[in-house]
């Protein structure tokens, strides 16, 4: 079977093992595409939406935003070729020399220090989250502070350590965001969502 032809039928048995579920016509293919990127159907019981999250990400990668994310991991699992054709680009500052210092001087986390150097950039883009439960908390603490304004927060970090507690926090945040509940996520997870945005986008 050629790639297209794997994903297809691939789609095809987990809208058969699914089933009914309780999402939306615009959130049901990015559930999906976390589904296949995981093998993994308890997605179908964790994931949550801000009711506005789709059109906003759309609305934002439409624009030419850029995207932010804590990981390289991430950026180089996003369809780059598929989002520059809209303007738009995935940065990330985890490796940025400033950063190392930055994070040394205020005894913190890269990834923490990563969310303040985007935040006079992120006005209208996309915060990816799929590793670091410290950046999300840091990200969720200066939107509440009307410091940050990105306009979708894509927050799935993985882990036993603030990584269920950092997602609560980002779904009580009045922000369009997608999350899950629970340790489960990661850097494919978070590049899923991401993609399934950009394909949306792309029609």
């Amino acid at each position: 079977m050629k790639p297209d032809e794997i994903e297809k039928r691939s789609f095809q048995i987990i809208e058969e093992e699914a089933g009914p579920h309780r999402f939306s016509e615009d959130q049901w293919p990015i559930v999906r595409r976390v589904i296949h990127t995981t093998a993994d159907f308890e997605y179908l019981q964790t994931m949550r939406f801000h009711p506005d999250a789709v059109s906003a990400g759309i609305e934002s990668i439409r624009s030419g935003h850029t995207i932010f994310t804590d990981t390289n991991m991430v950026r180089v699992g996003i369809r780059s070729r598929d989002l520059e054709r809209h303007g738009g680009s995935v940065r990330c500052y985890m490796e940025d020399p400033r950063i190392h210092e930055i994070a040394r001087q205020r005894e913190t986390t890269r990834a923490a220090a990563a969310v303040d150097a985007a935040v006079e950039e992120m006005n209208g883009s996309i915060y990816v989250i799929g590793n670091a439960p410290t950046a999300l908390m840091r990200l969720v603490e200066l939107i509440e502070k009307g410091e940050a304004r990105p306009a979708l927060v894509i927050g799935l970090p993985v882990g036993f350590v603030n990584a269920a507690e950092s997602k609560a926090a980002l779904a009580a945040v009045q922000i369009p965001h997608i999350t899950n509940n629970g340790r489960k996520g990661g850097s494919n997870v978070a590049a899923s969502v991401v993609n399934a945005l950009v394909i949306d986008a792309g029609r």
